[in-house]
């Protein structure tokens, strides 16, 4: 008899199951729908099984697994350089069953992440291949694990541009392992910071005074910069970077800049390395006395200004001092800064040479011509002369002759009078004949008088001196009490 399946509905095909199960019981009925299953074979415990190839049929694998029937798996996941070969064994993972065919589907890659993930534990050093990036760190695949890299695990240093790291294999060690998730935390920092740490011991008793290295720049800071020598950080100074003038470090070095630098102290007791630039350059001073000598004329440019004179940089690495009583001839200079400004160039005579003690003498006035040269013959004793007070003090009246010559009229020479303050007599600025008492060329003073010159000034002292006289004495203040004894007056 036929059936027509498009006749059936559900009621009847209802009977027809009831009618071929007949009076099985659900125990008896679950016991042969079993038995029609193809038994899966055992496993090592951890969901693997063994299965030996059989053969090759175009993209499938066919795998004997002891059982019934066959296992089937795909050929992409051997290796392309490592086809399977017919007899060869694998320890495969089960997948379930193909529907359509009834075979257990089995995978090999699934097998070998298990296996990595049972060997793997915390603290493994392993490498892992970088597959990509996202804002956290870097994502890396170890086999077939999924690994993860914080940004912080990356290098000793921080990096902001991952590009540099596609695609290579990077050797680190595992932090945190997730077994259900099959993911792996790496870190290579702490590689790093081992091997860092091997280096620095080693380096420690390597290093010696006098030795030329190679090294990093780390960090900048105001009185040097500390240079990286291969796990052992080494203070470079400010004052060993070069021989010239040098404000801050950042002017010369940058951070991450390779440099080469020589060690000047060696300290493994407080564990400090002193490093120098400089040294490995010819010093200018050692020149100094042949191209420097007395009487020369040079050029510089002004470094740096203090009260006492004004460094200028003649050359790199070469400063001279113009002492502040080398800066005019004419000008009264109280600090170097009323005559040059730093970044000045000037021209100056070169004083002294004293190059052991890397010191030069320099001169801006000996360029012009000294105003005191022939004073004596210009300003004979006797001779009365005009000029212009340029300062007044407690005992006397500096009066200029000319640019650069000043006389100094003493408080007793002011009038024939006396005299209680010189500035009843004269006011700064006041132009005034005085008459030359003596001139001494050689320490730079000339004594000059108002006495017996007449003028403006005599008469305001001998007018001051009338009305001191002329005055009424103050009357005395009489006491308005006795004193104790009985005394009084």
């Amino acid at each position: 008899m036929s059936i027509d399946p498009f006749e059936l509905d559900d009621a009847h095909l209802n009977r027809e199951v009831a009618d071929q199960v007949g009076d099985l019981s659900s125990l008896e009925l679950e016991r042969r729908m079993s038995d029609a299953r193809p038994p899966t074979p055992p496993t090592d415990g951890k969901g693997r099984i063994v299965g030996r190839v059989v053969s090759i049929n175009g993209p499938d694998v066919f795998v004997d697994i002891g059982s019934k029937s066959e296992g089937v798996l795909p050929l992409d996941e051997f290796e392309p350089d490592e086809p399977p070969q017919v007899g060869q064994v694998f320890s495969l993972v089960p997948q379930g069953f193909d529907r359509d065919s009834g075979l257990m589907r089995l995978s090999l890659r699934e097998a070998k992440v298990q296996a990595d993930l049972d060997s793997l534990r915390v603290g493994d050093v392993v490498k892992a291949r970088v597959t990509g990036s996202n804002i956290g760190g870097l994502e890396l695949r170890l086999h077939g694990l999924r690994g993860f890299m914080p940004l912080s695990q990356i290098d000793l240093v921080r990096h902001d541009d991952f590009a540099s790291f596609m695609g290579h294999w990077l050797e680190c060690e595992v932090t945190e392992i997730d077994r259900r998730g099959k993911k792996v935390v790496l870190s290579r920092r702490r590689v790093l910071e081992r091997e860092r740490e091997e280096e620095r011991k080693q380096l420690r008793y390597q290093l010696a005074e006098g030795q030329v290295r190679k090294g990093v720049v780390r960090r900048l800071m105001e009185f040097g910069a500390f240079v990286d020598l291969g796990g052992i950080d080494g203070l470079l100074h400010v004052s060993d970077m070069s021989y010239s003038r040098v404000n801050h470090p950042g002017e010369l070095l940058k951070e991450g800049q390779e440099v080469e630098v020589k060690v000047l102290k060696v300290d493994l007791v407080k564990d400090r390395i002193s490093l120098g630039l400089k040294q490995l350059a010819t010093d200018p001073w050692s020149q100094a006395a042949v191209k420097y000598r007395v009487g020369d004329t040079v050029e510089g440019r002004v470094t740096k200004l203090m009260d006492f004179g004004a460094f200028v940089e003649v050359e790199a690495g070469i400063e001279g001092l113009i002492p502040i009583s080398e800066l005019s001839w004419t000008q009264r200079v109280r600090h170097a800064k009323d005559v040059l400004t730093v970044g000045d160039t000037v021209r100056v005579a070169v004083l002294a040479v004293a190059a052991d003690k890397r010191k030069i003498s320099l001169s801006l006035k000996a360029l012009g011509s000294d105003p005191w040269a022939g004073v004596t013959e210009r300003y004979q004793p006797e001779a009365v002369v005009s000029g212009a007070v340029t300062r007044v003090t407690e005992f006397g009246a500096f009066v200029q002759l000319e640019e650069g010559v000043e006389g100094l009229i003493h408080i007793s020479q002011l009038s024939e009078h006396r005299v209680r303050t010189v500035k009843d007599v004269v006011d700064v600025g006041k132009v005034i004949q005085v008459r030359v008492l003596s001139v001494d060329a050689e320490q730079r003073r000339i004594s000059l008088s108002l006495k017996g010159v007449g003028g403006p000034a005599e008469s305001a002292a001998e007018a001051t001196a009338a009305a001191e006289h002329a005055a009424p004495p103050a009357p005395q203040k009489k006491r308005k009490k006795p004193l104790r004894g009985g005394l009084s007056w």
